[in-house]
Parts: C-alpha cells; sequence; structure tokens
C-alpha cells in the first residue's frame, strides 16, 4: 500500500483558502492600482486620500471604534463583576445567556433599540401619550451617540465572556485575605481583580476594536445618514457611486488597519491565555 506524503494533505485546504479568499482579495488590491479611467497605479489611492470623505469617514471609524471599545470595557468589567463575584439567582444562567448573545447578529440588536428608541418607538410613543405631543424627544440613534450605545450594546459580552473566565481562575482565598484584612471592595477590586484581569481585558478591548472598525449593519440599521465609516464608504463607493477604483481603495486601507490591529489582538490573546 503506498503511503500519501504529508504534504498532499495540506494542498486542498490551501487550495481551498486561496480560492474563497486569496483570490477575491487579490482582486481587491488588482483593482485599487488599476483605475478604471487609466492613470498610474496609485493614481486612486492619491484621489482618495486627498478626499475630504475618506478623511471624515476615517476619523469617524477610529473615534467610534475607540469610544465602543472604551465602553465596552468599563460596563463589561463591571457587569462581569457582579455576575462573578455578587451572589443573586440565576447568576449562572446569565452568564450561560453570554455565550448565546455572541451568536446573535449585529443588526437584530439595533433593531431591539430602534423599537424602544426609534422616531416611532415605545419611549416616543409612551412620551407622546403622556404628554398629548406629536413627537418624542428621542432621536439620537440617528446620530453618532446611537450608534455608539449600539455597538456598545452589541460588543460588551464579547469583552464580559474572557474576563468572567479569568475571574473563574482567581483565587478566592486572596479576596478573604484582603476582606479580613479590613479591605474595602473598591480596594480589593483596585488591588487584587484589576491586576488578574488585565490581560483579560486587554484581549476582549483588542477584539471590539477590530470589530467595531469593521462594522457596517450597526451603522446602516440605525439610519444614521451622517455617520460615515470606512465599511459604509466602501458601500456606498461600489454600490451607489459605482466607483469601484476607490471602493476597492477603500476596502485595501480597511483591511489593512483590521489585519493589523488583529495582529495585535493575538498576541495579547497568547499572553492572557485566551
Amino acid at each position: 500500500m503506498r503511503v500519501v506524503p504529508a504534504w498532499l494533505w495540506g494542498v486542498p485546504p490551501v487550495v481551498v483558502l486561496a480560492l474563497v479568499f486569496l483570490y477575491p482579495l487579490a482582486l481587491v488590491v488588482q483593482q485599487s492600482l488599476t483605475p478604471e479611467n487609466g492613470g498610474g497605479a496609485f493614481d486612486a489611492y492619491a484621489s482618495v486620500f486627498a478626499s475630504h470623505g475618506f478623511r471624515e469617514a476615517l476619523g469617524t471609524t477610529v473615534w467610534l471604534a475607540v469610544g465602543a471599545t472604551v465602553g465596552c470595557l468599563v460596563l463589561g468589567f463591571a457587569l462581569a463583576l457582579v455576575i462573578a463575584f455578587v451572589p443573586f439567582p440565576g447568576a449562572k444562567g446569565v452568564a450561560k445567556f453570554i455565550d448565546v448573545f455572541l451568536s446573535f447578529p449585529s443588526f437584530l440588536i439595533t433593531l431591539a433599540l430602534l423599537f424602544i428608541y426609534g422616531t416611532v418607538g415605545m419611549a416616543n410613543g409612551v412620551w407622546s401619550d403622556l404628554t398629548g405631543a406629536a413627537d418624542g424627544p428621542f432621536h439620537f440613534l440617528a446620530t453618532p451617540w446611537g450608534v455608539l450605545l449600539a455597538e456598545i450594546t452589541y460588543f460588551t459580552p464579547f469583552v464580559m465572556r474572557p474576563l468572567l473566565a479569568a475571574f473563574s481562575q482567581l483565587d478566592t482565598a486572596q479576596l478573604e485575605v484582603a476582606s479580613s484584612l479590613g479591605a474595602r471592595p473598591a480596594r480589593i477590586v483596585r488591588r487584587v481583580i484589576l491586576p488578574e484581569a488585565l490581560p483579560a481585558l486587554a484581549a476582549g478591548g483588542s477584539l471590539v476594536l477590530v470589530m467595531c472598525l469593521n462594522e457596517f449593519g450597526i451603522v446602516l440599521f440605525t439610519g444614521a445618514k451622517d455617520v460615515t465609516t470606512l465599511p459604509m464608504l466602501v458601500y456606498g463607493k461600489a454600490i451607489l457611486e459605482s466607483d469601484y477604483s476607490a471602493a476597492c481603495v477603500v476596502a485595501v486601507v480597511n483591511i489593512a488597519i483590521s489585519v493589523g490591529l488583529f495582529g495585535l489582538y493575538r498576541v495579547v490573546s497568547k499572553r492572557a491565555g485566551a
């Protein structure tokens, strides 16, 4: 019986990866370097980088991603503390629900917020019923702050999950000793729990930052017309303007930023043992 060389087993997955991912990616890069209207290889890059719309979209993408990441870290740390260290009925059920929540699509959470705070949502309806006003006061979902709220709501469990795993491995004897020595809860959190949670916070925050940079559904479903991120700019250039070269340039920039941050996430995750 003839033995198949070990390296041959790696050929099928490499071929599939090349056809499904690398080839389309190569086409995007090629399109960004070959403008449809002619010109040099980097003319499309120069044109896009010089445009006010690109710089604004880049700035909006960065501040939304950073703001959402900070919000998720603060809220996720607080909620994980309660679930892990404050005994209450159903704590284990809540922890398991977080695992299920991670599988939810982002637009589902956005739709839930629209049902509550949208122009014709429940909050505005209650306000109109109570005051008799024709319109309610809640219109923030169509603003950058609404997008930020939706992203924090959706991505916070991605921070909580590694935190809960880290807290489950924390030696409770340290907490008991600190408490017996008279340390207040705030000091215990600051001096004992937080140092142990830093690797998990870094891993979760890095993941959230990468995901927020590439988020498209939340921005689209909130209806925030004045909020243009890099993914939205790709959509606008390709679908609405049919400017495929510019769309590919923006896509290449978005990919480069995402790959760089993902590499950082992998390094942090490895150090955190995630």
